[in-house]
């Protein structure tokens, strides 16, 4: 995007892999809840969200330990003129999918143009913005844009492609459970059981295993992903060897959950795996959609009465520090006090629709750590009273009798958030507002978001150091009222949408910084999420055999490092 790639054009194997690691050996690893088809490029289904990095690749790939760089994976070339108006790929002539197929230019025009009009939402964006595609040569196309925007040259590169026989005379938006669709990565569906397994079996004849750019990859024969019906259960069957490794989120449990006899006993190592990523925003989410949420007095009253410093304490032994804002914790995030001059300048044409705080610096509340936080409710109290809602017979009404009822969606096994939810509700009922946890199985939860069906709901959004268009797709206002949409919030804010707009056509890193940190006041300003605790490293019990490289990419213990880079150890 900016400058130029840090590997050069001889180079052996990613600086994060083993080029020497060695092949075999089997793991497994669990999620929650279930799956309804083995598609997940399609946007009905609830698939294992492994899917899409295991079995798929695309005409470029990432080096993780680089932002904004992509390398050549199924394409041997890429050619994109200054103003990056349209970019030309030439597929590499050994490409093959996991049939032995050749991957061919008709695959590629095939897969951009289902994926961009019957695919998951994620896809669409980027086909809308495409004036034409058409092939130039027996393995080369061109994708011509119909949108000022210099990132589309790059997710270009990113789009995975499919095999255009497998669906002919099919309904590829409703494959389900019938057929995994075939991709050209090393592993490949070869069992399921609905409701319990997948399992992902290395391909021997993987096209690509020599490429420098998957040189000690994807080292394991079998890949098998168990399905649990909460965490809870999940994190026993780990205990009880069921499982090769477990990914820990909290903290205070890493430090005190983790004493049972195959730890003490060598047979699981506990690995942290640093990063430099940005914190990303977990937490609460408000659905603004929904009176009073609409309000921003109402939400910063909510956010007041979370009593964060006391429910860490809690329930992470204080450990973990709080997200401050979207990009806390890189380069990318706003910084403290009023905008900046450079920053100020981008905002200042939308300073009538920016919320108190934006320009002038705002920042999370803070509590002494008690249990009664009375300094914030009373802030809390006068938020409310200014929103119209005030305290009678014991709970908050606003002036036609409403009562301030609240839940929060979640999904069945979230024991967490649950707990959170329970220590948050006693704190409200002081104000007089009810909140309680409403937890669905896995099928209503996506069904209930995807219809923006709730008034608070855990959310989670990871974000990189190379933001783009899919910021469009997590808040930008095309999703206010589109179901399926990323937009939780129904953030609708002509400031983030220009900040966005603003960041895909900057030609600079300093202007791409500058707008980004302007977007992050707006939406952290904006009072959409209740944040919690940041995921400040990567936390993994594994199996002793299982082993990774000493070298760390910046983007720590995301995928494309667990479990792509790690190998089994024979003993």
């Amino acid at each position: 995007m900016y400058g130029e790639p840090t590997l050069d054009a001889g180079f052996t194997a990613l600086p994060y892999a083993n080029p020497e690691a060695p092949k075999g050996g089997k793991l497994v690893v669990g999620n929650t809840g279930g799956f309804d088809t083995l598609n997940p490029f399609a946007q009905k289904g609830t698939p294992p969200w492994q899917l899409r990095f295991w079995g798929y690749e695309s005409l470029m790939g990432r080096s993780w330990d680089e932002p904004f760089t992509l390398y050549g994976l199924l394409a041997e070339s890429i050619n994109v003129p200054e103003d990056r108006s349209w970019v030309e790929f030439t597929l590499r002539p050994e490409a093959r999918f996991s049939d032995g197929s050749p991957v061919t230019v008709e695959d590629v025009l095939w897969s951009y143009e289902t994926l961009g009009t019957e695919g998951h939402l994620r896809y669409r964006g980027f086909w809308s913005k495409v004036a034409g595609i058409e092939q130039t040569g027996p393995r080369s196309l061109k994708i011509t844009f119909n949108t000022e925007d210099r990132e589309l040259a790059l997710i270009a590169g990113m789009r995975p492609i499919l095999k255009k026989a497998q669906w002919e005379g099919k309904d590829f938006a409703a494959s389900g459970l019938s057929e995994a669709p075939i991709g050209t990565g090393a592993y490949v569906v070869s069992d399921f059981e609905p409701g319990r397994f997948v399992t992902l079996s290395r391909n021997p004849d993987y096209w690509g295993a020599d490429l420098p750019l998957r040189r000690g990859m994807h080292n394991f024969d079998e890949l098998r992903i168990d399905f649990f019906g909460d965490q809870t259960v999940l994190f026993e069957a780990f205990k009880a060897g069921e499982l090769s490794a477990y990914r820990e989120f909290n903290a205070d449990k890493w430090n005190s959950a983790y004493d049972f006899p195959a730890v003490t006993d060598g047979d699981v190592v506990k690995s942290e795996i640093p990063h430099q990523r940005p914190s990303g925003m977990t937490g609460l989410a408000m659905n603004t959609r929904r009176a009073p949420l609409g309000d921003w007095r109402v939400r910063e009253a909510l956010i007041l009465a979370f009593n964060f410093e006391y429910i860490n304490g809690t329930v992470t032994g204080g450990i973990q520090p709080r997200i401050t804002s979207y990009f806390s914790n890189s380069t990318l995030g706003m910084r403290d006090g009023p905008a900046p001059d450079e920053v100020r300048a981008l905002l200042q044409p939308y300073a009538d629709s920016l919320l108190p705080g934006t320009l002038e610096g705002y920042a999370l509340p803070t509590s002494d750590g008690t249990k009664r936080n009375r300094r914030n409710l009373r802030r809390a109290v006068g938020l409310l009273a200014e929103a119209g809602w005030t305290v009678q017979d014991g709970v908050l009404k606003n002036a036609d009798g409403q009562v301030l009822t609240l839940s929060v969606l979640l999904r069945q096994g979230d024991a967490e958030m649950k707990t959170i939810v329970e220590i948050y509700a006693r704190a409200l009922d002081r104000l007089g507002i009810t909140i309680t946890p409403e937890l669905v199985d896995n099928a209503q939860y996506v069904a209930r978001q995807s219809e923006f069906d709730f008034d608070l709901t855990r959310f989670r959004r990871d974000l990189s150091l190379s933001p783009g268009n899919e910021q469009k797709l997590y808040w930008g206002r095309a999703g206010v009222n589109q179901p399926g949409s990323r937009n939780l919030m129904g953030i609708d804010s002509p400031a983030a949408e220009a900040m966005i707009d603003r960041l895909l056509t900057s030609k600079s890193t300093d202007d791409f910084t500058a707008a980004v940190r302007a977007l992050d006041r707006v939406l952290t300003a904006g009072r959409y999420v209740i944040p919690i605790w940041q995921y400040d490293k990567g936390r993994i019990a594994h199996k002793r055999q299982l082993a990774h490289p000493e070298s760390l990419p910046i983007y720590g213990d995301r995928t494309g490092f667990f479990p792509d880079v790690w190998w089994y150890q024979p003993e």
